[in-house]
């Protein structure tokens, strides 16, 4: 009975082991060192073909974008670096303060231009004119204005032209009792004696382009003396 029983257990196991130790065999294979005989070819680069690809444009590459002229380079280098100090907070704030004096200056240098003045600040001093009046021993009620003006005009001597004018104004002023004219009076005071407030404020405009032309050492082209010329026909007409 117990050999009946032991031979049935042993068969059991021979059983159940028997297939696990074939299927383990199945799946463990034999690892085979495979050696790579294929032949193998070097491969060069072609130096003429590299050379020629150098002198084609399409592949030379450059920083500066190409077809630009050195004046466009110059100007875009001008506002890299316009940008760059803008950034800056310190040269920023310079250059903003530089920015607005040369606005200043421009501003006023136009309105010296429109008033009819000819700035010789680049061109040095205007050529010495020779002025036969000294204004001390100027007497308005001598002078020939009609005659010292046409001479003075063809002579192109608009500097002296232009004091003419203004001579000849105070005279009109005068005669028509407007001021009461004396050598020793300064132009401001003939100013104040006018009653007439906008009669006033013309001849103090007059007074002003007057001095600046004459005691600023300025010269004057036709075109501007046209202009300060019909200022001071309109003048004249009003108080005649």
């Amino acid at each position: 009975m117990y050999r009946f029983l032991l031979a049935i257990l042993f068969q059991g196991i021979f059983a159940v082991a028997l297939p696990v130790n074939i299927t383990r065999a199945a799946t463990q294979k034999e690892t085979v060192l495979k050696y790579d005989t294929a032949k193998i070819s070097i491969r060069n680069f072609d130096l003429q073909k590299i050379a020629g690809y150098r002198k084609q444009t399409a592949f030379i590459y450059q920083d500066t974008a190409p077809g630009l002229t050195w004046w466009e380079r110059f100007w875009m280098g001008f506002w890299n670096l316009i940008d760059h100090l803008f950034k800056n907070k310190q040269s920023g704030a310079i250059l903003g303060y530089l920015i607005l004096a040369a606005i200043i200056v421009f501003i006023v240098f136009a309105a010296f231009k429109m008033t009819g003045i000819d700035l010789r600040i680049f061109t040095g001093k205007s050529k010495p004119i020779a002025i036969p009046y000294s204004e001390s021993l100027d007497n308005i009620n001598e002078i020939n204005f009609n005659e010292e003006l046409k001479q003075a005009i063809s002579a192109g001597n608009y500097r002296l032209a232009v004091r003419l004018f203004y001579l000849s104004s105070l005279k009109k002023l005068n005669d028509k009792q407007l001021i009461s004219w004396q050598p020793e009076k300064t132009n401001q005071t003939y100013i104040n004696e006018l009653e007439n407030l906008q009669q006033r404020q013309r001849f103090k405009l007059l007074t002003i382009q007057f001095e600046y032309i004459w005691y600023g050492d300025f010269s004057l082209d036709e075109e501007n003396f046209n202009r300060i010329k019909t200022s001071f026909d309109l003048f004249n007409q009003e108080t005649s």
